[in-house]
């Protein structure tokens, strides 16, 4: 009511619980402007954020969207036990080859690969409106969980992102949220396989079959279906390395009594 030619309140017909993608959705269709965020209602912006953001975008034409680490809030309740919980996240964290710089572009598909391996969590993010067009915006089949991971690919398969070292985002965490209740059940795990079941189909139609991007699919696809086999593995290579450790330990000491 304060800002009216500035804030616009929308809602589904008949005031339907439609999920969050069509949600989203709905905002994007309503929106004007070059470039579009998403502030979830329990998560707070840093000041001069959209602001800083944007100044980034205008600098870089390439990039498709900018983000950032974001800080992991629990200090949020003022309890002191709460208030040293507060960390941030590492935007990029390295897994094999995939060296990626902070503060510049990073070329597709490697934030995919990172994405779809648990090492990155991209939120937080300014990016163009065109490019959400051209990505189809949100797959409104998935109404909460995943919603953000499937929208996010759909861009690092495809674009340029700036990844940068500056946080502007902090996520509230309480045991209400939305993740939270969906990880005292098992519908977390079925909500990944959700995930896998679209990925599959839509890397097929866009072309992506048969490259590095489907092999590293197909690694993250079996570990899901296969969990105790993958616990299984994880012993084997502890048990290797802890062999190997043995092995050099021996060889040091062996040097070290020759040296003598």
């Amino acid at each position: 009511q304060k800002y009216p030619e500035k804030v616009r309140y929308l809602e589904h017909k008949e005031h339907q619980n439609r999920g969050m993608s069509a949600t989203r959705n709905l905002g994007i269709r309503h929106a004007k402007g070059e470039y579009i965020t998403f502030l979830d209602a329990d998560d707070v912006w840093l000041p001069n954020t959209l602001e800083e953001q944007a100044a980034i975008l205008n600098s870089h034409p390439d990039a498709a969207m900018v983000y950032g680490p974001i800080q992991w809030w629990y200090s949020w309740t003022g309890n002191p036990e709460d208030t040293g919980s507060d960390f941030l996240d590492n935007p990029i964290v390295p897994v094999q080859n995939y060296k990626v710089n902070i503060d510049t572009l990073v070329q597709p598909p490697t934030l995919f690969l990172l994405l779809l391996q648990g090492k990155i969590c991209i939120s937080g993010m300014l990016m163009r409106q065109q490019v959400i067009k051209q990505v189809g915006g949100f797959e409104e089949q998935f109404r909460g969980l995943y919603e953000d991971q499937v929208f996010c690919s759909k861009i690092c398969l495809q674009f340029p992102v700036f990844v940068a070292s500056k946080w502007w985002y902090k996520y509230r965490q309480h045991p209400h949220s939305c993740c939270a209740d969906k990880k005292k059940t098992k519908t977390e795990y079925f909500a990944r396989g959700t995930f896998f079941n679209w990925l599959e189909q839509y890397l097929s139609q866009e072309g992506f079959k048969y490259t590095e991007v489907w092999y590293v699919f197909q690694k993250e696809l079996w570990l899901y279906r296969y969990p105790l086999c993958n616990d299984m593995l994880s012993i084997i290579q502890n048990f290797i390395n802890i062999k190997w450790i043995k092995w050099q330990l021996k060889l040091m000491l062996q040097r070290t009594l020759l040296a003598k």
